[in-house]
């Protein structure tokens, strides 16, 4: 089987590993959580005369017409939008340097107003973009104590705001990979474009399922996945990490049902929790090439001695891969899984 390839890696700027680990606990991924309603038999059509109403973080959303003025507040709902092909409906896109575009739809957002760089837009400069409607990763986009607009301002301002499945609260750490489906399904139907959305939806299930099949027989490695800053240490027991490295045919390390796991997805350890674990491989996100060389020297020197470091088996994945609501997700099962069994990929 052949893996798809990413044409751009997804890497964002670099964050402290408390900063980047608050930016994700704002994350969850909730399929469940998430409904689409239609309240007109023409509802499989596309059309734009029916009334399509969805659950998004215990939120209904309803919309009457087709949003014509939508806002990617980061590049993987930007990503998603262009793919489902609504570009000249984007009216701005923001956080465009925490990762780039995929190379193949990168010159499609040249022509979309930056709202912002690298953070979420200041309030004023997001009503300016008079959206009618706002798709966002988490919900941290929206805090009005950080100088953002919040929801309840946009619907003051005639918009609405959609949440990545993985940006409700209440499914951080339940999250799965195949979540970001129902993102595909919701917008899909929100900006009349089912078709699109099934066409999406479908490619990323194809992926997920050759990964499954290739790796069918081969007898699961022990994977501990780490983030790493300066000396500091974190690990990832559960969410839609925990998810990527299991649907990758990796067996975690570390338990979700842990009591450390049991209000966050990660946590700081010492070095000795890796080495009692003593996995065969480690997967960390980067957000730079500088930043993936200094984990790779941090994790040699700090762990001479698993079979990990000993096979070579450190395995990085661009962050922004790992953020709620995006493609990359899917893509990081296919890193991840060709590196723990590359025979099963030739």
């Amino acid at each position: 089987m052949t893996t798809h390839q990413t044409t751009s890696s997804r890497r964002p700027r670099r964050r402290p590993l408390t900063a980047t680990l608050s930016l994700l606990a704002v994350s969850s991924l909730a399929l469940t959580a998430c409904g689409t309603g239609v309240t007109s038999d023409t509802a499989s059509t596309g059309g734009s005369g029916e009334t399509v109403t969805i659950t998004n973080c215990g939120r209904e959303l309803s919309f009457d017409t087709t949003p014509a003025r939508i806002v990617g507040m980061m590049p993987s709902q930007t990503e998603l939008l262009l793919r489902l092909g609504v570009q000249d409906s984007l009216a701005g896109q923001a956080q465009t340097d925490t990762s780039p575009l995929p190379g193949d739809i990168a010159q499609q957002a040249a022509d979309i107003p930056v709202l912002s760089t690298d953070a979420p837009p200041a309030r004023e400069d997001l009503l300016a973009a008079e959206p009618d409607l706002v798709v966002s990763p988490t919900e941290y986009e929206f805090t009005a104590e950080q100088g953002f607009a919040s929801i309840d301002q946009l619907a003051q301002n005639g918009a609405q705001a959609y949440v990545a499945t993985g940006g409700c609260a209440d499914r951080r750490n339940t999250a799965e990979v195949t979540d970001v489906l129902t993102d595909v399904t919701n917008l899909g139907n929100i900006l009349r474009v089912p078709d699109a959305a099934a066409d999406l939806a479908q490619d990323a299930q194809d992926r997920l399922a050759a990964v499954e099949t290739a790796i069918a027989d081969h007898p699961r490695l022990s994977v501990a996945q780490v983030y790493v800053e300066g000396n500091s240490l974190g690990a990832i027991g559960a969410g839609v990490e925990a998810d990527i490295i299991s649907k990758a045919g990796g067996e975690n390390v570390f338990d979700p049902d842990a009591p450390e796991f049991a209000d966050f997805f990660a946590a700081e350890i010492n070095p000795e929790e890796i080495i009692s674990r003593n996995p065969d491989a480690i997967v960390f996100g980067t957000a730079s090439p500088q930043q993936e060389e200094q984990t790779r020297t941090y994790l040699r020197t700090t762990f001479p001695d698993i079979p990990a470091v000993k096979n070579d088996l450190l395995i990085a994945v661009p962050q922004s891969d790992l953020y709620p609501g995006t493609l990359g997700n899917i893509d990081a099962v296919e890193t991840i899984s060709a590196r723990l069994y590359p025979d099963a990929f030739k």
